[in-house]
């Protein structure tokens, strides 16, 4: 039996905070406007050739419409509305995720955005569609339903800062371009270890910086490289920023006892086209990503809230701005620590039924910013001395490395909030206090260390 659910599809305990969220956007806790108050209600399905719409004004009844999935008809049917109901207020439904469209509908203020998160849509309709037979319009008409009926469980969108939001796209689109290098970079190690292997020791273990392109490019195969000469060779370690003698003379002695695993044409010829290939697309990608990372750098430098992340244990250039990112400026956002772990999905959900009780983490939660989370905690144990004590103390206790690093997100959130909620640096030397006042088991642990 899965987690007992609320027919909206979220847990009862804390709805306001379990819905998916686009990067830089977020929910306002505001009062609800009765749907008289709101010249029309909106339901939008979106879809790669049409949006379906279900519509009904005050005192109306219901419309359906078919619009075009074109940017030119999604602002012409906006602006068509906003005159059909006179720019008074007008209640929209949507599922969360799309991003482009979220933005375009914040650019008209007299729209009052509510995302619904697609899980809530889906187990909406199922439960009274069992047969599963699923279209647009339909679907739309479910959103117009659950935006009439329940909307005091959903919460109105806003838009975080502009700062905010361009760093949360930056991080989200470095963090893709990161996972595509890694793909080209395992398949480029994958073919070097078939015909090539005394590369991967020849070239370091990252594939993608100057030195590895440079080398691969100027020799794509052992029996190029075992022409080039010694001098060629010192030089191009040297000019490369590797000047230690001793690694280079290693090198140089790998290089001439070296030996190709096959001098099969039909095994090698292929082989260096894909090489070549998988070169030619990380340099660029590599470029691009420096790029991304420079634009980071200066957003986060200029961001308001950057004093609060700069001297975090563990954070970095990477992490740092990730989390400006994940938590924002308003601090209407999370209003407790609680709301903040159960949405970034460190936070467990604890399951009853009849006698039984579980638990078991939280599905549905935004990937990238659990990510975020978890592996800034990672981060901070060879950081912090707590928590490298509270790593220890779990492991001693049996747990998995996956299971500690969320356990440890989850007692960091709820400091981090403090601190952010507060506008306060984090201070280890009081936490540490605070543990000691406390008697915790972590401080006789760090005493004991």
């Amino acid at each position: 039996m899965g987690p007992v659910m609320h027919p909206l599809g979220a847990d009862v305990s804390h709805v306001p905070h379990d819905t998916v969220c686009s990067p830089g956007l977020h929910h306002k806790k505001e009062r609800h406007m009765n749907s008289n108050e709101y010249a029309a209600l909106v339901a939008m399905d979106w879809g790669d050739k049409e949006h379906a719409i279900a519509l009904q004004e005050r005192g109306g009844s219901r419309e359906a419409h078919q619009l075009p999935a074109t940017a030119e008809a999604l602002h012409g049917w906006l602006e068509t509305l906003g005159e059909r109901c006179g720019k008074q207020p007008v209640a929209l439904a949507i599922e969360a995720g799309r991003n482009a469209v979220m933005h375009a509908l914040a650019g008209y203020p007299w729209l009052t955005i509510y995302p619904v998160h697609p899980a809530t849509s889906e187990r909406f309709r199922t439960a009274f569609t069992p047969s599963g037979a699923k279209d647009d319009q339909p679907d739309a008409q479910v959103l117009l339903t659950i935006l009439q009926q329940h909307r005091e469980l959903l919460r109105p969108l806003v838009l975080d800062t502009a700062a905010t939001r361009e760093l949360a796209a930056l991080v989200e689109i470095r963090r893709g371009a990161v996972d595509r290098r890694t793909t080209f970079a395992c398949e480029l190690q994958s073919t070097l270890k078939t015909m090539y292997p005394q590369a991967l020791a020849l070239c370091g273990d990252d594939l993608w910086t100057p030195l590895a392109l440079d080398f691969l490019t100027r020799w794509p195969e052992l029996s190029q490289l075992q022409r080039a000469k010694p001098e060629t060779l010192r030089s191009f370690y040297t000019a490369h920023n590797s000047r230690r003698p001793g690694v280079i003379a290693a090198r140089l002695e790998l290089i001439a006892q070296g030996r190709a695993l096959t001098a099969d044409r039909a095994v090698l010829a292929p082989a260096l086209l894909q090489i070549q290939l998988l070169v030619a697309v990380l340099r660029p990608l590599q470029a691009q990503i420096e790029q991304i990372e420079e634009r980071i750098a200066a957003c986060y430098a200029a961001h308001p809230e950057a004093s609060l992340f700069a001297n975090l244990p563990g954070a970095g250039p990477t992490l740092a701005p990730r989390l400006i990112a994940a938590f924002g400026t308003d601090r209407n956002r999370y209003p407790t620590a609680a709301s903040l772990q159960k949405y970034g999905g460190v936070a467990p959900v604890r399951v009853k039924s009849g006698r039984q009780i579980w638990t078991h983490w939280r599905w549905n939660a935004p990937k990238f910013l659990r990510q975020t989370f978890v592996e800034w905690a990672g981060q901070t144990i060879p950081k912090c001395a707590w928590a490298k004590a509270y790593y220890r103390q779990q492991q001693a206790a049996g747990k998995r490395h996956q299971t500690i690093l969320r356990s440890l997100a989850f007692k960091w959130l709820r400091i981090l909030w403090r601190c952010w909620h507060d506008r306060v640096p984090y201070d280890e030397t009081r936490y540490l206090a605070a543990l000691r006042r406390k008697h915790s088991p972590l401080s006789t642990r760090l005493a004991a260390a």
